[in-house]
């Protein structure tokens, strides 16, 4: 299994707005960036992916999962983009905020703490348990 990140600002789309939505889920719309519309493509139906609250609070709130695999995003005019949907899990115990995450020596080669941008990025088996305890959050 792989596990991703999906970076929101909450004030567009929170994480109260993700867990409205139920088993539902919600397309994971307007991603225009190819690497993160790559990593989309890439994703299969239940995997795993931590909710990034991004600008001001830029913290790890909760886990998500993929309840839709790669399909063409609604709100684009351009048949390029992509996206996929995702529906909450469940919420961190307490969030991991992104300077926990540079501060852990464990996680300095995370593309979250190197390239901070990027929002739909992959993230390795190893980094996924690291935020987990972090954030005191069961990673299954």
């Amino acid at each position: 299994m792989s596990y991703w990140l999906f970076k929101s600002e909450a004030e567009v789309w929170s994480w109260d707005q993700q867990v409205a939505k139920g088993d539902v889920g919600e397309e994971w719309d307007g991603v225009r960036n190819y690497q993160a519309r790559n990593n989309m493509r890439a994703m299969k139906l239940g995997e795993r992916g931590f909710f990034y609250h991004s600008r001001k609070e830029t913290e790890i709130v909760g886990i998500v999962e993929i309840c839709a695999e790669a399909h063409p995003d609604s709100k684009a005019d351009d048949p390029r983009w992509e996206c996929v949907d995702i529906k909450a899990v469940r919420p961190f115990t307490k969030p991991v905020t992104l300077a926990m995450c540079k501060e852990d020596p464990r996680l300095k080669d995370m593309i979250l703490v190197n390239n901070s941008r990027l929002s739909v990025q992959p993230v390795t088996d190893e980094e996924w348990k690291i935020i987990c305890e972090l954030g005191d959050t069961d990673p299954s």
